[in-house]
């Protein structure tokens, strides 16, 4: 059954899938990394431990997402949909998270719910049957007509195990079509979180959520947040590459710097929040920067842009063999910081005293 909240105007289908393939083409061609601003993680280093005590074979990456089994607490972050190729990308990357037992986060699922056509391209339960996926819509859209019917329209689209909201304030407004009415949201996202039967979770798209924030939305009943620090993809910089406005172009580049960096998200959530599912993501591009985000307080570590290239390459089957090379390569970072501190498995690493600011 469509939900209530579907949308019939062609004109506004297009336009979501348009702006979804411009987004690809742009996060593969042009800069968009925060300038000015990084993840923070150079600023903590590990302290060796020369003497680990452990086999390296013995170290154990096993985690547990809302009930799933997974062989790495690492995650496939939200990234695209609502295009053949955008779904194209979507199915890859969820065969190689199901080889290496990943979570997979989707892209905004907008496109789907505005228009049933686009649905297959969220639709990977037959390519990652075993691992946690998680649905992904923006939150502002509570505001612009989806309710619970919409959301939960899109977690069975994907057979999801959760949904995730977007929180995207500073990319609606440097986006020509943006939604900017972000007003009284949190009480939209608590009513949601009542009558959903999945867990609900909310995530930035690269300037991080601070603690304070991460305590509002534990009160209104949010079971998991993703930190998505700045570090990373600014989407203030992508959209500046999208406007036909001089004065928006311009005025982007005063927040190629903004946001809040994804170490000291995720420090500040943890801090405040001792026992909230979390998810550290923005800007990761090792298992080195993965095991630092663990032992700062994250249960999963996310990867979006920096998987896309492979994911986006014209032969279906290299790319799924170079996503799963890279995934291993991530992993065994992992492995190896941990044995270089002497954690053999994720719970020693969440506990460990061997990371420190420099």
């Amino acid at each position: 059954m469509k939900s209530k909240q579907t949308v019939t105007d062609h004109s506004q289908d297009l336009d979501t899938s348009s702006r979804k393939s411009e987004h690809i083409r742009i996060c593969l061609e042009e800069q968009v990394t925060g300038i000015g601003i990084s993840t923070g993680f150079e600023n903590y280093r590990f302290r060796h431990n020369a003497l680990p005590e452990l086999s390296f074979t013995d170290i154990r990456l096993h985690s547990n997402w809302f009930g799933r089994c997974i062989k790495a607490p690492l995650l496939v972050s939200s990234m695209t949909g609502g295009t053949n190729a955008a779904g194209a990308i979507n199915r890859r990357l969820a065969v190689a998270a199901e080889e290496r037992g990943w979570a997979i986060g989707l892209g905004s699922m907008r496109a789907a719910i505005e228009n049933e056509a686009l649905a297959s391209t969220f639709q990977i339960r037959e390519e990652a049957p075993t691992v946690p996926v998680i649905a992904n819509l923006g939150a502002v859209q509570l505001n612009y007509g989806f309710g619970v019917d919409a959301c939960r329209r899109a977690v069975e689209i994907a057979e999801a195990d959760a949904l995730v909201l977007h929180l995207n304030s500073m990319q609606e407004i440097f986006q020509r079509e943006g939604n900017t009415n972000f007003s009284f949201l949190l009480a939209a996202i608590e009513q949601l979180c009542r009558q959903l039967d999945v867990p609900v979770g909310v995530k930035e798209v690269g300037w991080g959520i601070d603690g304070e924030t991460a305590v509002r939305l534990s009160g209104a009943g949010v079971s998991f947040v993703d930190a998505a620090g700045a570090g990373g993809t600014s989407w203030s910089q992508v959209e500046k590459h999208r406007s036909g406005s001089q004065m928006q172009k311009a005025a982007a580049e005063a927040f190629a710097g903004w946001g809040i960096p994804v170490a000291d998200s995720v420090s500040d959530i943890r801090n405040r929040l001792p026992h909230m599912p979390l998810i550290a993501s923005g800007g990761m591009r090792t298992g080195v920067e993965a095991a630092k985000a663990i032992a700062l307080g994250a249960d999963l570590v996310g990867f979006g842009r920096a998987l896309l290239p492979q994911a986006a390459s014209d032969d279906s089957a290299i790319s799924i063999r170079r996503l799963v090379e890279q995934f291993e390569r991530i992993e065994f970072e992992l492995r190896a910081a941990m044995f270089g501190i002497g954690a053999g498995n994720i719970q020693d690493l969440k506990q460990t005293n061997r990371l420190s600011l420099i």
